[in-house]
């Protein structure tokens, strides 16, 4: 191996360990300032993705692929959140072994609570250390990289609804 190739190797290692140790520290400090008084952390994650669906509503396959849970995870939380009336499952009418999960109205008004709390916090800590020209760098940045890994030979991409461009709403 070349010294340029294990060079650009180092740099890729190096900042991935930077990313990595970051978004650790970060989601950490989230998680601790999470409002969590009606829904958790891992509830507010399946109450965002689905915000972001048309219809506020996907199949389970497809809200497990945008989570980091396992499919007995999701399965779980999702049925905590059905007994709590924040979202309902329906028959998929495409495919009889599918499930739709959809985030009620109730649910809905849950998540955009928490949202509004959760977001004042987001802003504060991701903001404390960076400009908002840093802020917008980093967005681009982090959009690039995940849509390069998405679309590399041997990787599955992510269907994703919402459009690339536009933040996630929160």
């Amino acid at each position: 191996m070349s010294d340029s190739r294990r060079s650009e190797k180092a740099t890729a290692v190096a900042a991935w360990e930077s990313l990595f140790r970051a978004q650790v520290t970060v989601m950490r400090s989230l998680n601790a300032d999470f409002p969590g008084g009606e829904i958790s952390f891992n509830e507010y994650d399946v109450c965002f993705n689905l915000s972001t669906q048309p219809g506020r509503r996907c199949r389970m396959r497809d809200l497990t692929g945008h989570l980091l849970l396992t499919q007995p995870s999701v399965s779980r939380l999702v049925d905590r959140l059905l007994a709590r009336g924040i979202v309902e499952k329906q028959p998929d009418p495409s495919d009889a072994r599918g499930v739709i999960v959809a985030l009620t109205p109730h649910g809905f008004d849950v998540y955009r609570q928490v949202a509004v709390q959760h977001a004042a916090s987001i802003a504060q800590q991701v903001g404390a250390g960076l400009s908002d020209a840093e802020l917008r760098t980093l967005t681009e940045l982090c959009t690039k990289l995940r849509l390069a890994v998405g679309t590399a030979p041997g990787r599955r991409p992510v269907a994703r609804t919402v459009s690339e461009s536009d933040p996630a709403p929160v």
